[in-house]
């Protein structure tokens, strides 16, 4: 039984996610964490341990301070998973949307639920840390005329009862997961796998044209540029990481590519060569 690691409790979309891209015969072991950071802990503690992170949102954006600890630590990213997220109003059965006065969840679900919340009468809107964590809460104490917003799995699992679904504004509404290994358990998986998709990280030199050097090789060298993100380096003024997610069909061209941009760039590093259509843990 493989153990996954994630950011919130059983229930949270990020449960969802990890037991979708890990979808074999066998059942997975989640293991709950408070933070981000302590995702990666636990996989730094146990080298058979897996994490599942989300990176980006199709309404919120990229979750920069991920794309730090994913780089810091040194982890290997194997795969990725994008997940509809898809809200519900659930409370304890037997009530109605009418005998509702709080709704709890985390803000970005809350934000994401902007419509539907407005258009609730004399209902007090309460921020918490995680999506079912507040479904939990509710269904462990018991709470009255109190909701949360969260996954139909979450409300499911916890007992509570669905009074409104697909309540998100945006109905396109999803978030890409990124799957984390320790490097010699990733090696050992992804043996057999031709990796169609490429994570990367470097640093620029603060000159004119240095970032369009970059892409111009990459696009010479067939290398399809499918995200880019920019972040400040703290203490050095004018000075940035680009985080840069590549897709490519062949591998060859790719690391042609990666060896000519390597005397353009500062740090660069290989976050993930993974396969972004084939799961390799479904094969393990």
């Amino acid at each position: 039984m493989k153990t996954v690691a994630i950011q919130g409790i059983e229930g949270a979309y990020h449960d969802i996610a990890a037991r979708k891209y890990f979808q074999a015969e066998e059942e997975i072991a989640i293991l709950p964490c408070y933070q981000f950071r302590d995702v990666i802990n636990a996989l730094k503690k146990d080298s058979d341990i897996f994490g599942i992170m989300a990176i980006e949102n199709t309404i919120a954006g990229s979750l920069l301070q991920n794309h730090e600890l994913i780089r810091e630590s040194d982890l290997t990213i194997i795969g990725e998973e994008k997940l509809r997220i898809s809200h519900c109003l659930v409370a304890i059965p037997g009530q109605t949307i009418h005998d509702i006065k709080e709704v709890h969840s985390h803000p970005i679900a809350l934000m994401q639920c902007g419509d539907y919340l407005n258009a609730l009468t004399n209902v007090t809107i309460v921020e918490k840390d995680d999506t079912a964590s507040s479904a939990c809460n509710i269904a462990k104490k018991q709470l009255m005329g109190t909701a949360a917003i969260c996954s139909k799995y979450a409300a499911e699992l916890y007992g509570l009862e669905v009074l409104a679904e697909e309540i998100e504004t945006n109905k396109h509404n999803f978030t890409r997961f990124l799957v984390l290994a320790n490097h010699w358990i990733a090696d050992e998986i992804l043996e057999d796998i031709v990796p169609n998709k490429s994570s990367v990280v470097f640093k620029l030199p603060h000159t004119e044209g240095s970032l369009s050097k970059v892409l111009t090789i990459l696009s010479f060298y067939d290398v399809n540029l499918t995200k880019i993100q920019s972040l400040p380096i703290i203490g050095r003024e004018w000075e940035y990481l680009f985080y840069v997610d590549v897709t490519f069909n062949n591998y060859m061209r790719y690391k042609q590519a990666i060896n000519a941009v390597l005397p353009l760039t500062k740090e660069f590093k290989i976050l993930g060569e993974y396969n972004e259509t084939n799961n390799p843990c479904q094969k393990a």
